[in-house]
């Protein structure tokens, strides 16, 4: 599998943590990169639409029909759970090799 953007990554992540919309995603993403990774929103939206089309998140009905919410498929779980994989193979590799 392919390794993620990070706007990907934050993006699924937010997601794993249940259903929110664009710009709580941005939000969020901000606090847990401690606002090293920001995306605008053209980010955000493209990366939207491409993970809808790869099937790894659907858009999902909400009472407030002017905010478009979004979560995660069985699929795009799949896909963090790998992601979360890789990155811990790298931290391990890291901390064998440099002793930190």
């Amino acid at each position: 599998m392919e390794a993620l953007t990070e706007s990907y990554f934050y993006i699924l992540l937010c997601l794993y943590e249940g259903k929110n919309h664009g710009y709580g995603i941005m939000q969020r993403t901000a606090e847990l990169s401690k606002k090293r990774v920001k995306i605008g929103s053209g980010t955000m939206y493209g990366a939207i639409s491409n993970m809808m089309k790869k099937g790894w998140i659907v858009e999902c009905k909400t009472e407030d029909s002017r905010k478009r919410m979004y979560q995660l498929t069985t699929l795009g779980t799949k896909v963090m759970q790998g992601e979360c994989k890789r990155l811990n193979e790298l931290v391990e590799n890291i901390q064998r090799i440099t002793g930190e």
